[in-house]
């Protein structure tokens, strides 16, 4: 699987609230950071806290991906992301870095 595919795999997951299969695009040690800043989860087991619980919460959530770019084992992708219809809408870049078929790292510009 490509880059590019395994990144929009997880978004169809994210989209899905689908849990599992989200957490299947990931490596077992991904860590999740602010672009320039703090890992903000270390591990798949902190990855799956921060997900079930945002999935929980904002259970209408959806990320429409506004624009891609795919370069070797890095993919950028600009979101827009929507908790619930006229809800809070926002506007992120995920920078998603790829090894062995899986996404290694995540990091936000917000």
């Amino acid at each position: 699987m490509t880059p590019a595919a395994i990144a929009q795999k997880q978004l169809d997951a994210y989209n899905a609230q689908d849990l599992d299969a989200y957490m299947a695009c990931f490596t077992p040690d991904c860590v999740i950071a602010d672009l320039n800043g703090a890992v903000t989860q270390n591990g798949a087991g902190e990855i799956r806290a921060r997900y079930a619980a945002m999935f929980a919460k904002f259970p209408q959530n959806k990320a429409e991906l506004l624009h891609r770019i795919a370069h070797g084992t890095v993919v950028i992708d600009h979101e827009r992301v929507v908790r619930a219809p006229g809800g809070e809408v926002f506007e992120a870049v995920a920078i998603y870095t790829v090894r062995d078929g899986l996404i290694a790292r995540v990091d936000f510009a917000k």
